[in-house]
């Protein structure tokens, strides 16, 4: 099982990844161990997770996500609460 997520940084940026745990990966943003922009923009909350059954599938959603303007992100982030 494999989550797309969304986190929002404490510069209000939205940062969209992959990964098959995602408290552990949070945890990992967090502690400025999850890569160079979360570090950055400091990682504040998850806003926005999903389910995807194999990584193939993550990865494809990831790349379309990341390809969403600001605004598109935010309307599934608002959608999902």
């Amino acid at each position: 099982m494999y989550f797309v997520y969304i986190i929002e940084c404490g510069d209000t940026s939205l940062y969209t990844g992959i990964t098959t745990d995602l408290k552990r990966r949070f945890l990992e943003h967090k502690n400025g161990k999850g890569g160079h922009y979360t570090r950055a923009k400091q990682a504040k909350k998850i806003v926005y997770s999903e389910k995807h059954p194999d990584k193939s599938s993550a990865l494809k959603r990831e790349a379309e996500i990341k390809g969403w303007s600001r605004e598109r992100k935010l309307d599934i982030v608002r959608f999902s609460a």
